[in-house]
């Protein structure tokens, strides 16, 4: 991650404001420390902190009342802001979430068509890692990243003529879109199930979850999901078509 003199050679634009026309409890810092940078300037221009932090409340409310059904304090996990960090290039990706702590490059901006769409799709996908569970540390990576493409699929921010088509995928836990889509149809299977799973998880995590919501095992879930979109099914001797 690149190093910078936020005396010298970063301007850091840090404004508060307290969002009332949503029910976010959450407070919302943004710094842009790339504001020099193509990608920090056309933030400046065409979002800015402000619209940052509308974007960032709505995203919370719609996680928190939506996608996790965290609907009171005692369902969340324990934080009262979140950060959001512009650098001039991150490793990772367009963002990466930690904690309370959300970092962006200023690149994304820079080759965003549409900022504010572009925004609230990576915000919808990073803080939903701020505040879903995963026991403990316990829930397989590859799951806490569908559950965070999950939500950008209920919040309709991506193109799903870009996404992989359902039936996609060599296993359920293959993470980000193909993971995303067989929770989708797990949440056909019993309604709100990612959120059950989510709250389930607040201590540890196991497979047996997936059981216990829906009376199926995930392997038979996955089975079930293939057979659905016409996939193919990984087993143990190879591929097979799934009638």
């Amino acid at each position: 991650m690149a190093h910078h003199n936020t005396f010298f050679v970063c301007t850091l634009l840090i404004f508060s404001l307290s969002f009332h026309g949503t029910d976010s409890a959450l407070n919302f810092e943004v710094i842009n420390q790339a504001a020099q940078t193509p990608g920090g300037m056309k933030f400046d221009q065409q979002l800015g902190i402000p619209g940052a932090k509308e974007i960032l409340a709505q995203v919370n409310d719609f996680i928190w009342n939506e996608v996790l059904e965290q609907t009171t304090p005692e369902d969340r996990i324990p934080m009262d802001h979140i950060e959001v960090l512009i650098l001039e290039n991150i490793v990772g990706g367009d963002g990466v979430a930690s904690a309370n702590h959300i970092n962006v490059s200023a690149i994304f901006f820079q080759r965003e068509p549409d900022i504010k769409h572009g925004f609230r799709h990576l915000m919808s996908h990073e803080m939903t890692h701020c505040l879903q569970w995963n026991g403990e540390g316990t829930t397989p990576q590859m799951l806490v990243e569908g559950i965070a493409d999950y939500t950008t699929l209920r919040a309709k921010t991506v193109d799903r003529a870009r996404f992989e088509k359902p039936g996609d995928g060599e296993k359920w836990d293959q993470g980000y879109h193909i993971t995303a889509l067989f929770l989708e149809y797990c949440d056909t299977v019993t309604p709100s199930f990612v959120a059950k799973l989510n709250k389930m998880m607040r201590k540890k995590y196991d497979v047996g979850y997936f059981k216990e919501i829906t009376g199926k095992p995930v392997e038979q879930l996955w089975s079930d999901y293939k057979a659905k979109y016409g996939g193919k099914l990984e087993t143990k001797y190879g591929r097979k078509d799934i009638a």
